[in-house]
């Protein structure tokens, strides 16, 4: 076949090295033209944050606020639970000091009884 083109092997070579140089040009990164909205959406992402952010603190509050009421509560019945015994064993104290002095009285009586028996 006879070369129609009269290139010889030097012109071949550029070319060749031509096709590679842009074949590899396909593959660099291209520069990237910046998205105008780029800032609107960094923005709004920036406030949905904040305002979730927000949120997240109002209930972490809540909880705590509840979590405080329920100890405060506990305390409470807890506190009830105190003063009932504490009632409950002083009423027992009364009782016994009551029958130890119906005991005392009725000693008492007994030994008076048995003097006046002496006697007589």
């Amino acid at each position: 076949m006879r070369d129609l083109k009269q290139t010889g092997f030097a012109d071949r070579l550029t070319t060749q090295q031509d096709a590679k140089k842009a074949l590899l040009a396909r593959f660099k990164p291209k520069p990237a033209a910046p998205d105008p909205e780029f800032e609107k959406l960094a923005l709004k992402r920036a406030a949905e944050k904040e305002a979730l952010r927000q949120q997240h603190d109002l209930a972490k509050a809540e909880a705590r606020r509840e979590k405080a009421e329920k100890e405060a509560a506990r305390m409470a019945t807890d506190l009830e639970a105190q003063e009932a015994v504490e009632a409950e064993r002083r009423a027992a104290r009364k009782e016994r000091k009551a029958l130890t002095k119906e005991e005392q009285k009725a000693a008492r009586d007994a030994r008076y009884a048995a003097r006046k028996s002496r006697t007589r």
